[in-house]
């Protein structure tokens, strides 16, 4: 016997049809509906970007001419790299000897606590050599290869808050030691420079006394740092090279770490600068200060003559920024 609930194929089928249309009606409904509630909305969002776009054009410099000239400017920038690749000059090569003096190489970061060893000051006389340094209140000084600041610390608080240390070195992680220690001890008037081994980067004619301790022997391009270092002296500024004794067997340093008078004095001297003074009672190290030889003074502010002008118009202008770096003994 047949449920009276159950509907016959033909039923079903005129039901299932009947459902669909009413179904596909309601959704036609709201979707005409549905166009009707948002079409003021959509014109209002075309007016509104149509007018902002024109604003664009007019004052963002980030729109369309914006990206244009952007990307001009790369063609442009990348024009003038090659161009400053193929003119500039390269970078000379490291001397592994200079000038009969076998050059060491850069003390690496590892060694930083070596530079703040207790007994330090016992075998060198650190602090003698500080209170004959002629540091004065106001000065400007440069800690050329600061390491972590065994030197630039003390020399910051010398000068005091209207003087200046600046501390050069090649290597970032000794920077940064040098930036601990001086948060630590509330100094602020030190400025840290990571510099190249071929050019400290010092600001022409701004440094008071630039001091190089257990440092210059390992310059790998001597003659650019001493002639960077020269330039960026104030009238009447002294480079002052403190040096282990070559002289000296009885100075426990390997051979290659120390330098004789006579080698310092002949490598500056032949880098435009002149022996002002010494100070001979440390220790372990020379004591030498140097000051800018009148006679190169004269010829580089000489007026140049046809013959050099075409080869100063040749020559690269650059200019200092960044530090110097170089090795640290301090």
């Amino acid at each position: 016997m047949k449920n009276p609930m159950t509907l016959t194929k033909p039923e079903t089928s005129f039901a299932f049809s009947l459902n669909s249309h009413l179904l596909a009606l309601k959704k036609t409904n709201l979707l005409i509906a549905s166009l009707v509630f948002l079409l003021p909305f959509t014109f209002c969002l075309e007016s509104a970007n149509a007018v902002q776009s024109e604003q664009q054009k007019q004052t963002d410099p980030f729109g369309d001419a914006g990206e244009q000239v952007d990307q001009e400017d790369k063609k442009s920038d990348d024009t003038t790299t090659q161009n400053e690749e193929t003119d500039k000059p390269k970078i000379p090569p490291e001397v592994s000897v200079y000038m009969g003096r076998r050059v060491a190489k850069t003390m690496h970061f590892d060694g930083a606590e070596w530079l703040v060893r207790n007994e330090r000051e016992r075998e060198e006389r650190c602090s003698l050599m500080l209170a004959n340094l002629g540091v004065k209140p106001g000065m400007s000084v440069c800690d050329m290869g600061c390491g972590n600041g065994f030197h630039s610390l003390p020399i910051a608080k010398m000068v005091g808050k209207d003087g200046l240390v600046v501390g050069v070195d090649v290597q970032q992680e000794m920077l940064g030691f040098l930036r601990d220690r001086a948060e630590k001890q509330g100094i602020e008037n030190i400025i840290p420079i990571l510099g190249s081994y071929h050019n400290p980067r010092l600001p022409p004619k701004a440094i008071d006394l630039v001091l190089m301790v257990d440092v210059y022997h390992e310059f790998s391009h001597p003659e650019q740092m001493l002639a960077a270092i020269r330039k960026s002296l104030k009238p009447g500024g002294l480079a002052v090279l403190v040096e282990f004794r070559e002289e000296d067997e009885s100075v426990p340093i390997k051979a290659l770490h120390k330098m004789s008078k006579a080698q310092v004095n002949k490598e500056l001297t032949a880098n435009g600068f002149k022996l002002v003074k010494e100070f001979d009672k440390l220790p372990w190290q020379h004591m030498m200060f140097f000051g800018i030889d009148d006679a190169v003074k004269e010829s580089e502010n000489a007026q140049p003559t046809d013959s050099t002008e075409k080869k100063a118009k040749d020559l690269p202008k650059g200019s200092p920024k960044d530090s110097a770096e170089s090795s640290v003994d301090k």
